[in-house]
């Protein structure tokens, strides 16, 4: 029955009433005798999110088995649309390619292939279920790579959603995959015997080119549904109304794809044969051996150079950060591990990252088992004899299997290397040491195999001999993208923004990408601004490219190349070209032969209780008053002393806070156009760039009523998008969902010391709240704790009892949260605005970045520049009662991404602000084990904090 919940007194207290269908929880005594099962269906019946409870029906089948009956009749027979699953699904990822509505719909909420065969029929979608076939063939034939990732990448790439594999693709396979496995060589010979050279979807991405939005829908369906090239052109030119003119977007695009090279042709072009994400690895390579082997698989893929490359460098101990590097473009590492049915010990561990949890891997590890229960495992440098591993310690070697194909990223090294003890216990135990080589030892092969025991660089096995203490949690944290729902050219993202009344709302969007190389699955977002380095492989050069609707990379600048080969000399000692490193309290690196710092205050108490008294924490010892000072780089200061100190003149920044000031009252703008203001906090040279607080727009003459990016307007009206909101000339209030509790205005002050009307304009600014009330305190930025004017400010309590907070520099009040401090390059933040039409780069333009790598919706993105010009990242839970769980799986996103900034990983810092990125430090939250934080006091304040963040951040998931 259709109910509105009335049991959550916060939420009443917070002016929120959800309305979701419900389940009737006379079901679940079907259930009783499996916990796991009886506590999904309780949850079933308590959920408050329509959106959610859809979420869970799919995940619902991995904890009730098909085989009890009795619960799924009564279930199916109250909830439409719960369905049994089948285990090793991989067809979500076509589902795009259905043509109608209805069968599209179906397919994304199937479990099987068998749910949608209902309202999919075969001969009217052929492209789907071509696609489906070809996922689970894929599935079948790449597994035979076992743990040879690069074999196994290479295998992939031939059985991609959205494309059919080239001559250079399937050569490369094999090449390079016959040494590994003749069964996979078999597998993808039965496949391309049979697959055509080129299929009318491999054109798909063409549509997102045509100028009207019905053109690109009906080019869609004209590409699913006919075959001949006749018969597709006469489509789109009745259609779009327009002749194939060479000059049009749609149609250079689809007559440039239309004649792909033969089977019979050489090589594609050698751009194509690039992979731009690996070459950003190969200068992490210690010996030059490896660099120009990296720089040659880099360029040219498919080569032999990759057995050699296996050989001589993927288990050197000098080249642990190429190999960590690469390892991060191939498969990066993920939050979640679940649904595998061999190793069963991964599953349900929500706040531990993995590199390849998947079906995929699964069978991988099932395979080796079988392949080492032969007696000798073959490794790209030796073969090991063993004795039989079905009764000589089965389980650990089953472990072993599973770490070596599943890879967590257990340690800050993130490598996938069982630690020494283990390595040499089982060889000393079930190693066969009557075939072991002469002078061959289990401590001689482990120290090339696993030359560590330190927990930072090796995975344990003992932590993976027994299932995961939190198999009986269901849905406090989840991973809509792992694994990824998408077409192969589409990225994954979670969805913060809800969807339009009446429509499916899944937590993930699939949005269009480019791929950095033919047989790489590294994808970044369509407009995305991506570093990348030179073909010629000259350290330091690079070029900023732009990802087109082609799919491909395109319009690319070179930048100045940076001169690797000078060092730095700080306190005597030198210091190479990439280096971090501390001087005192200040967090350095070392660029160019520059040294860059923290501009932090350092505190010296060694001569008097004087000095101490006197210290307060703030840039060159600035007193602690707050008479906020507006710079020119649209960043508020608490005093004209921290300006200074941040390097502004006097006519540099003026009296009053910067949201005080009204940036469109000397009406700047054209006549025919409105000025709005536009806050913006600038990263740029002001000198160079002018950080402009207003945009001037024009009335739009047409909107996308499509897209959705809910706006408030100051009435506390509703609009899907901005663009709409302009078009009926309202004023923007806040970005997200209209909230009744934002509807008076109630100010709050914001970590970046600004004063908000309402906790949802400070959101939608992804300022974090500091404290109710206007601005009139600042805190210490320093790590040791000074009194300041904070002592008068009443903070929130926590949001989870037992929680260890992190305080933001110049905050006052502690927040539970993941905290990232990160030092940054001003000179390449000026060669990027250059090169992007002379626009400075913003602290908005690096939150939404980040944004895109947090995959778990119970975490969100918010954060500011420091006073003393650090960027800080916090990590949040937006759950109204966020548990320890929600509390460490936000702390471990933030420990990835600091991770990811520490090593340079092309991950992360490929992308165009963040290749910016110098260095970080991590704080993070910790929940003591004596809390119970699944019941914290919340005050009003607090609860209306938190209930408005959910609005922003993925509210159908967490309510």
């Amino acid at each position: 029955m259709f109910v509105c919940s009335e049991i959550i007194i916060l939420l009443l207290a917070c002016n929120f009433c959800v309305c979701v269908y419900t389940q009737d929880s006379s079901c679940c005594h079907y259930a009783a005798d499996l916990s796991q099962c009886r506590e999904a269906c309780d949850q079933l019946a308590t959920i408050r999110s329509e959106s959610r409870l859809k979420h869970l029906l799919q995940r619902f089948p991995s904890y009730c088995p098909e085989s009890m009956n009795e619960l799924w009749n009564c279930i199916n027979s109250t909830l439409p649309g719960a369905s049994r699953k089948s285990d090793g699904w991989v067809g979500l990822g076509c589902c795009e390619l259905a043509i109608s509505v209805e069968c599209r719909r179906e397919c994304k909420q199937a479990s099987s292939k068998n749910d949608i065969i209902k309202l999919c029929k075969k001969d009217t979608e052929k492209p789907l279920y071509s696609c489906i076939t070809k996922n689970e063939m894929g599935s079948v034939c790449c597994s035979y790579a076992g743990r040879h990732t690069n074999c196994r990448e290479y295998c992939q790439a031939i059985f991609r959603t959205d494309s059919s594999p080239t001559i250079s693709q399937i050569n490369t396979v094999k090449e390079y995959c016959q040494s590994v496995s003749p069964q996979l060589i078999s597998c993808v010979a039965n496949y391309t015997k049979s697959y055509p050279t080129k299929s009318p979807i491999d054109s798909l991405y063409c549509c997102d080119r045509a100028a009207e939005t019905h053109c690109q829908t009906a080019c869609k369906r004209i590409l699913r549904t006919m075959t001949t090239e006749h018969e597709i052109m006469e489509g789109l030119i009745a259609e779009c109304g327009s002749q194939p003119l060479p000059q049009d977007p749609l149609w250079q695009c689809f007559l440039g794809s239309a004649h792909p090279p033969a089977k019979s042709d050489p090589e594609t072009s050698p751009t194509a044969k690039m992979d731009c994400a690996k070459l950003h690895c190969c200068s992490k390579a210690n010996t030059s051996l490896c660099r120009n082997m990296c720089q040659e698989i880099s360029t040219n893929w498919g080569t032999q150079t990759w057995q050699e490359f296996d050989q001589l460098c993927e288990y050197s101990p000098v080249e642990t950060d190429l190999i960590t590097c690469l390892a991060d473009v191939r498969e990066p590492c993920q939050l979640g591990c679940k649904d595998l049915t061999y190793c069963t010990n991964f599953n349900n561990r929500p706040t531990e990252l993995f590199r390849s949890c998947n079906i995929q891997s699964d069978q991988g590890a099932m395979n080796d088992i079988k392949l080492w229960s032969n007696g000798t495992i073959k490794m790209p440098l030796m073969n090991i004899p063993v004795r039989d591993i079905r009764k000589c310690r089965p389980e650990m070697w089953k472990a072993v299997a599973c770490v070596l194909q599943i890879k967590p990223c257990y340690s800050k090294s993130r490598g996938s290397v069982i630690c020494k003890s283990d390595c040499v216990d089982i060889l000393t135990h079930c190693g066969d040491f009557t075939r072991f080589p002469e002078g061959q030892t289990p401590e001689r092969i482990c120290d090339l195999l696993s030359p560590t025991d330190d927990l930072e660089r090796c995975i344990p096995l003992q932590r993976y001999l027994t299932a995961s203490p939190f198999q009986n949690i269901i849905e406090e944290v989840i991973h809509p993208c792992n694994p990824n729902p998408c077409p192969s050219n589409h990225l994954c993202e979670v969805n913060r923004k809800g969807c339009h009344q009446g429509q499916d709302c899944l937590p993930y969007f699939c949005v269009p990408g480019c791929k950095l190389g033919e047989a790489s699955e590294f994808l970044v977002h369509v407009e995305a601004r991506i570093q990348v380095p030179l073909r010629s492989g000259q350290a330091g050069c690079y070029e900023v490219c732009t990802c087109g609707q082609s799919g491909r990379l395109e319009n690319c600048s070179e930048m100045p190349c940076v001169d690797t080969t000078k060092s730095c000399v700080v306190g005597g000692q030198r210091k190479s070209h990439g280096a971090s490193f501390r001087v005192d309290c200040h967090s350095c690196f070392c660029y160019a032969g520059e040294t860059i710092c923290t501009f932090r205050q350092c505190p010296s108490f060694e001569n008097s209780d004087e000095d101490r008294s006197l210290f307060t924490g703030l840039p060159c010892g600035c007193a602690d008053h707050f008479v906020p000072v507006c710079a020119r780089n649209g960043r508020t200061y608490p005093s004209a002393c921290v300006a200074r100190c941040m390097g502004f003149l006097g006519n540099q920044f003026e009296f009053g806070s910067c949201k005080s000031t009204e940036p469109c009252s000397s009406n700047p703008c054209p006549r025919n156009q409105r000025c709005i203001p536009k806050r913006r906090v600038c990263l740029t040279d002001m000198t160079d760039y002018l950080c402009l607080q207003y945009e001037c727009v024009s009335r739009p003459s047409g909107c996308d009523q499509n897209q959705l990016d809910p706006a408030c307007d100051m009435d506390n009206m509703e609009h899907a998008n901005l663009c709409l909101l302009y078009q009926r000339s309202k004023t923007l209030a806040y970005m997200g969902h209209c909230q009744d509790a934002c509807r008076v205005p109630r100010e709050v002050c914001g970590h970046n010391g600004e004063t908000y009307r309402t906790v949802c304009e400070a959101f939608s600014d992804r300022v974090a709240v500091d404290y109710q009330g206007r601005c009139h305190a600042v805190g210490t930025v320093s790590e040791v704790t000074a009194d300041s004017g904070c002592n008068a400010v009443p903070c929130p309590p926590l949001s989870a009892e037992g929680c260890n907070p992190v305080t933001p520099p110049g905050a006052c009040c502690p927040v539970c949260a993941g905290m990232l401090q990160i030092l940054w390059n001003k000179q390449q933040m000026n060669v990027f605005a250059k090169l992007n039409r002379n626009q400075p780069l913003t602290v908005h333009d690096i939150l939404s970045t980040l944004r895109l790598h947090i995959s778990v919706p119970q975490c969100d993105v918010f954060g500011y520049l420091s006073i003393d010009s650090e960027i800080v990242i916090l990590i949040i839970p937006v759950d109204l009662q966020p548990t320890s769980l929600q509390i460490e799986a936000c702390s471990k996103e933030a420990e990835k991404i600091d991770s990811l900034i520490n090593s340079g990983s092309p991950t992360l810092v490929s992308h165009v602000p963040l290749s910016a990125f110098l260095v970080s430090e991590l704080k993070l939250s910790t929940v003591s084990s004596a809390a119970s934080p699944d019941t914290p006091s919340l005050s009003f304040t607090l609860c209306l904090f938190l209930a408005t963040l959910l609005s922003f951040t993925g509210a159908p998931w967490n309510a």
